[in-house]
């Protein structure tokens, strides 16, 4: 067992590869009534609104105006089942330290919430629904020196949360919001099979596969992070990808530095086989074998 990385965590991808800068950016939900959604990430989780229309809404930490959830809405929009879909397992909220992951947790006990918590290691994380039924990580990573590895494999693992002290961590300070320096760290997905899921987002779309006998999962990530995408097979055989009017995740955002990024990037993908449309910023547009859109954006534009 090694404690830390190296450069040679992880099982890099095969040929082109992701920036280590390259992060999530934001998640795009289609959900059955905003009104209801907003009372759980605005008044519940904490989060800001930077724009609401009638149909749509951006949601942000506070004091930050990075976009990390936009909500959309429309008429016929169903509940997501509880199971037999492919597409989002979960996106995750990542906090800047641990005293907020403590400071969350008082609150949603406190509203008589009570998540779903593990210690993965690398990170420790709380679970939550939408009122859709869409997975919600809320999580804080450890140090990357504390992360551990077997060979090139980083350790994770599923474990009880020592929730005493976590919430020992919080300081007796209450929670006031999603804090500054709050990200999208990662999102999971059902997909049908895990080796077309690396075929699509190991060999093609550049990132690092970091951890791989985790039973029936995936992880994958760029500059040596434990994940920025997790991939399961845990829906079952018979799952199938979510109907047009149920509520469900409609893309998610991979940042990249450059614009070059962008052009390496679709080349790779081209060249095997995977449909590239490109958006009026720039943006390449994409959807992995199970039908889930991902937005690659280069931070760089405009």
């Amino acid at each position: 067992m090694t404690t830390g990385l190296t450069p040679a965590a992880g099982f890099p991808a095969p040929d082109y590869r992701l920036p280590d800068a390259a992060h999530v950016g934001r998640v795009r939900l289609l959900v059955s009534d905003l009104d209801r959604s907003l009372r759980f990430y605005e008044e519940l989780l904490g989060f800001r609104v930077l724009e609401r229309d009638s149909s749509h809404v951006v949601l942000a930490p506070h004091g930050d105006d990075g976009a990390l959830v936009e909500l959309h809405a429309r008429p016929g929009v169903q509940r997501s089942p509880s199971a037999g879909r492919l597409g989002l397992y979960h996106f995750a909220i990542l906090l800047p330290d641990r005293a907020a992951l403590g400071r969350i947790l008082a609150r949603l006990l406190e509203r008589g919430v009570s998540p779903g918590m593990a210690d993965h290691a690398v990170s420790e994380a709380l679970y939550l629904s939408d009122p859709d039924g869409l997975g919600v990580e809320i999580y804080a990573d450890r140090p990357r020196d504390e992360w551990q590895r077997r060979g090139r494999e980083l350790l994770m693992l599923t474990e009880p949360l020592d929730t005493e002290s976590l919430l020992t961590a919080a300081g007796g300070e209450a929670w006031s919001g999603m804090p500054r320096g709050t990200t999208i760290g990662h999102v999971h997905l059902h997909v049908g099979d895990l080796d077309r899921a690396a075929d699509f987002y190991h060999a093609a779309l550049g990132l690092d596969k970091m951890v791989w006998s985790y039973r029936g999962a995936l992880f994958l990530a760029a500059g040596g992070y434990h994940h920025h995408l997790g991939v399961n097979v845990w829906a079952g055989s018979s799952a199938v990808a979510p109907d047009e009017n149920e509520a469900r995740l409609l893309d998610w955002e991979l940042l990249v530095p450059e614009a070059a990024d962008l052009s390496r990037l679709a080349a790779s993908v081209e060249g095997a086989g995977i449909a590239v449309q490109r958006g009026d910023g720039g943006e390449l547009e994409l959807r992995d074998p199970w039908g889930t859109g991902l937005r690659v954006t280069s931070q760089a534009r405009g």
